[in-house]
């Protein structure tokens, strides 16, 4: 396992697994919680398909850490850099080529959901709790949260991040933004399985090649995504040997 601000790695087979722990809450002490330069090492290596991200411990992460936070507003500069690195992050695991699943137990609040709605997919446990509390405290999300948060729930959206209001899991699903509900208390474990059957026997390009199709096809009209389709298609295609039943 290795360390880098608030957060670790470690990999268990082609599996990447990065671990938010920083006591039982599991704060945010930055908004640039991760050494990103770090990270995109550690994801680079070719044998991994796909990451998992979860906090250790009963939460996945309670967001910032409010008192660290008016202390870092005291130099807006220095606040907006560190705001702009953090979205840099997000962008990052959003953007990435592989697939990305948040494990999530307990509470993910504020910045934590945030992370979480940066992955390409969310599995909770059936006690976890999701809030946007910034508005309780004279904020609005600030790492892409109402961006991210609009894109899936539309104007639903308005009430979640205005009200403040907790929902738990099978309110989150209902509303979007979880997809599954661990049936099991390990969470972690639901995540990995679900991980495994999206990546496993299957190669980084094939893998990578989906990732793009999809990412695209948020980020583009539909002529553009379906030419980019077509080519990574055809990429495929020259590189796959098909049999015959003799």
């Amino acid at each position: 396992m290795i360390q880098s601000n608030i957060t670790s790695w470690e990999t268990k087979g082609d599996i990447g697994i990065l671990s938010i722990s920083n006591g039982k809450e599991n704060y945010l002490t930055e908004p640039d919680f991760l050494d990103l330069d770090l990270f995109k090492k550690w994801i680079s290596d070719e044998k991994i398909k796909g990451l998992i991200i979860r906090g250790l411990g009963r939460n996945f992460s309670a967001g910032a850490d409010i008192e660290n936070l008016k202390k870092l507003a005291e130099d807006k500069t220095n606040l907006s850099g560190k705001m702009n690195k953090g979205k840099e992050i997000l962008n990052f695991i959003e953007d990435l080529t592989i697939p990305v699943v948040a494990s999530i137990n307990g509470v993910c609040f504020g910045g934590g959901l945030e992370i979480a709605l940066a992955c390409h997919m969310r599995i909770a446990s059936e006690r976890a709790l999701f809030a946007f509390p910034e508005t309780n405290h004279g904020l609005i999300p600030g790492l892409g949260g109402n961006y991210r948060l609009t894109q899936l729930l539309g104007k639903r959206a308005y009430e979640f991040i205005l009200t403040a209001d907790m929902v738990c899991a099978a309110e989150a699903k209902k509303l979007g933004f979880v997809e599954y509900i661990s049936e099991t208390k390990d969470t972690f474990h639901f995540a990995m399985q679900k991980m495994i059957s999206m990546v496993s026997d299957r190669s980084l390009e094939i893998i990578q090649s989906a990732m793009k199709a999809i990412n695209n096809s948020n980020n583009s009209n539909r002529e553009e995504a379906l030419k980019l389709e077509t080519e990574l298609f055809c990429n495929l295609a020259v590189n796959v040997k098909f049999h015959q039943k003799e």
